[in-house]
């Protein structure tokens, strides 16, 4: 949503959109179970736009209030656990990084359209995914899960290759079908991004 609408009409669209279905379905977060997905579709929008310091300070900041939580944090418990993470935040400032996520905004061939959408997405799909992290320590501990072995067992060593696996499916995912809908959207006349 970001890509197409930028990032702030973007992060609204799935805000109200996940308002909409907290009427029906409650999530780990109940009616703030969109926050992750907002947060998402906000650094998507940036990405696509070209602009990285948001979701550098974003992203930064997160990993960090993620990491180091007070007791439970899995840089105190599990420090294996930030190894994907750390990888996302080197993607984001890795140099060839800007031209690649041109080749999203510019580029017919959707062999490097793809790679651009799947830069956009990886980072974009890890940033939720600490904010969903983040808002977990928050609401879990210490009133539901106050155990810190928990948190060091069941959390983030069972995650530490989950997490992984799964964001990097999403990442595929979003790349093959990201490339032809927005080259056929563009097809269409629209202005990708936002203004």
């Amino acid at each position: 949503m970001g890509i197409i609408l930028g990032p702030y009409i973007g992060a609204a669209a799935v805000s109200i959109g996940g308002l909409m279905w907290s009427t029906w379905q409650i999530g780990a977060f109940g009616f703030l179970s969109f926050i992750p997905g907002a947060v998402t579709a906000l650094c998507s929008g940036f990405l696509y736009k070209g602009k990285r310091i948001p979701p550098f300070i974003l992203y930064v900041t997160l990993l960090f209030s993620m990491a180091f939580y007070p007791t439970i944090g899995p840089a105190w418990l599990y420090p294996y656990f930030l190894w994907f993470h750390l990888i996302g935040l080197v993607v984001l400032m890795f140099p060839p990084t800007p031209m690649a996520i041109g080749y999203a905004r510019r580029n017919n061939n959707l062999a490097r359209s793809g790679l651009g959408i799947g830069i956009i997405s990886l980072v974009s799909t890890l940033l939720g995914q600490m904010t969903g992290n983040v808002m977990f320590e928050l609401v879990y501990w210490p009133a539901i899960y106050p155990l810190v072995e928990y948190w060091r067992a069941a959390q983030w060593r069972i995650l530490t290759f989950v997490y992984p696996l799964e964001r990097s499916i999403i990442t595929l995912i979003a790349a093959l079908v990201g490339a032809p809908l927005i080259k056929a959207i563009r097809a269409s006349g629209y202005q990708m991004g936002g203004r």
